[in-house]
């Protein structure tokens, strides 16, 4: 059977969706345990991996739209999982940080992601899982450089 006779499951960006579909939903209910949205497991994540962070920054790694974001983070800021620091720098830039509590969340929220990790590196084998993290990047990349070629047109 060819691409055509399988319709739209014959594509690779439905395969992507398909796959993405998933995982999520899977994140998701292993997350709901903790009262935690798969999008603010992204964003503890990636405030912890960088030691100064500011709002678009943290749009750009947990693939966020900014006004979105905002929403999120503001929410997380009224429920004490993170604080807004000013800059020592730059006083115009607003830095994010985990609170105490914040930091605690990400710790016991990290537990669901590595398991899941887990299962995902045991289900593919670590060869293949190397493999389709290296395949996805690279498309990842090629639309991050189509996306700023056309900017610049």
């Amino acid at each position: 059977m060819n691409r055509n006779e399988a319709g739209v499951t014959g594509y690779l960006a439905y395969a992507l969706a398909a796959a993405h579909r998933a995982v999520h939903q899977e994140l998701s209910q292993l997350l709901k345990e903790e009262g935690v949205q798969v999008e603010v497991w992204r964003i503890m994540e990636a405030i912890d991996s960088e030691q100064t962070i500011t709002m678009g920054r943290l749009a750009e790694l947990v693939l966020l739209a900014p006004p979105t974001l905002t929403k999120i983070v503001d929410r997380m800021v009224a429920d004490g999982l993170v604080q807004r620091q000013i800059s020592a720098n730059d006083h115009r830039h607003v830095h994010l940080v985990l609170s105490a509590l914040g930091e605690h969340k990400r710790d016991r929220v990290r537990r669901f992601a590595h398991e899941q990790e887990a299962a995902m590196l045991h289900s593919l084998g670590p060869e293949n899982a190397r493999l389709l993290h290296d395949a996805l990047a690279s498309l990842a990349e090629r639309n991050t450089r189509s996306g700023a070629a056309a900017h610049q047109a």
